[in-house]
């Protein structure tokens, strides 16, 4: 078993954060040494938690859309690496919507996991989460602003909202997205994989 091996299923035995899981731990990601393409999104929701099968709900049907490949590419993890911010469901907000990714998580996981990805050449980071983790204080001010200046972090990163149903007012009043940032997403991710 090859390190990065190694460290996915110490990972996926992780309880570091267990007793504030409602569902309890489920680390759900994939990786391979040989992925050219990054994706970190927030953390599963209750249908990536029941399959353990990342983006595998209508948010990944719409980041596949706004890639433009299809399931079978996607998963293909000598492609696509998939690391959430959050690796388990952290349960509901009292006024709906899911909790944030639990802060253990990418501080614990994400330096040694990036280690064994020597081959990544673009990072999609979907939502507010990955964009302050991997853009620090090149963000900028909120998360619209930081998806329409993606020129200024690519190619090495392509900034995109989280690909929630909230995201499609969001679409409808920047029309900016769907004109000039899905294409340049989409030719760069043909030439990835």
């Amino acid at each position: 078993m090859g390190n990065l091996e190694k460290l996915l299923a110490e990972i996926r035995q992780c309880r570091l954060c267990e007793e504030h899981l409602p569902l309890g731990a489920r680390p759900v990601l994939r990786a391979r040494v040989s992925a050219r393409l990054l994706i970190v999104g927030q953390a599963p929701g209750t249908k990536v938690h029941a399959s353990g099968i990342p983006w595998d709900d209508p948010s990944g049907d719409r980041l596949r859309l706004w890639l433009n490949i299809d399931k079978d590419t996607f998963y293909d993890q000598n492609k696509v690496a998939i690391i959430p911010m959050g690796f388990c469901y952290p349960g509901r907000l009292p006024k709906g919507g899911d909790k944030p990714p639990r802060p253990e998580c990418a501080p614990t996981w994400h330096p040694p996991l990036l280690e064994h990805l020597p081959n990544i050449e673009m990072t999609v980071l979907a939502g507010a989460y990955s964009q302050k983790r991997f853009l620090g204080s090149k963000r900028a001010r909120n998360l619209t602003e930081t998806v329409r200046a993606w020129r200024d972090h690519a190619p090495e990163f392509m900034p995109l909202p989280h690909p929630s149903w909230r995201t499609v007012g969001w679409q409808k009043r920047n029309p900016w997205f769907d004109a000039e940032v899905l294409p340049a997403l989409r030719r760069r991710v043909r030439e990835l994989i």
